[in-house]
């Protein structure tokens, strides 16, 4: 399987669900920060994926995944867990997906593009970072009674809400109001399959 990625972006969520789940992906990056954006032979990234956003997911059959969502489940149900890990994942599928959801629609989508285009100007910043907070304080309250999302037991949605939350001390919040969120993303930084992750995305 071959997955279109951007060092920082939201793809790491992807490499770090197939690390945890010990799937071997190909990578192929993509430049973001060119328009239009490009791979690194210099291809219109826009041939592979019209949507013109990262990640896709090549699978070894079939085609192109797009969407986080859908491309986090698909290496979910895939990864080399245990039966016993599988029954319990397909237990939990529906309450992981609620998860994926809300991070996807209340968490990425309140960061970017608000905090990441400085064009649409510090007021929608503000309204971006105070939206943030809200969800920062149902994360950081669930937080801490659970380990992880789902209970005691990492899920493709803690890959996802990771690789979003790290990017609020750059955007300028600061997790101290939140000590169980700020906890949970330490614990999950030291995961070896997290560790490994980051070092093949960047």
């Amino acid at each position: 399987m071959k997955l279109y990625y951007a060092p920082g972006a939201c793809s790491l969520a992807v490499l770090i669900v197939a690390e945890e789940g010990k799937l071997h992906l190909d990578l192929e990056k993509v430049d973001i920060r060119t328009a239009p954006h490009r791979l690194q032979d210099g291809t219109d990234f826009s041939t592979i994926h019209p949507k013109g956003y990262v990640p896709v997911l090549l699978p070894e059959q079939g085609h192109a995944l797009t969407e986080g969502v859908a491309i986090l489940t698909y290496l979910a149900d895939r990864s080399h867990a245990s039966e016993v890990d599988r029954a319990r994942l397909m237990t939990d599928r529906y309450r992981g997906l609620e998860w994926l959801t809300f991070i996807a629609t209340e968490l990425h989508k309140s960061f970017s593009p608000w905090l990441f285009h400085p064009e649409y100007g510090e007021q929608a910043a503000a309204v971006a970072r105070s939206r943030i907070a809200q969800r920062f304080d149902y994360l950081d309250a669930h937080l801490r009674e659970h380990e992880y999302l789902l209970g005691d037991t990492f899920h493709a949605a803690d890959a996802y809400c990771f690789a979003i939350a790290r990017w609020a001390p750059g955007k300028g919040i600061d997790l101290e109001p939140w000590p169980a969120l700020a906890a949970y993303l330490e614990r999950i930084a030291a995961r070896p399959a997290m560790v490994a992750a980051l070092a093949r995305h960047g």
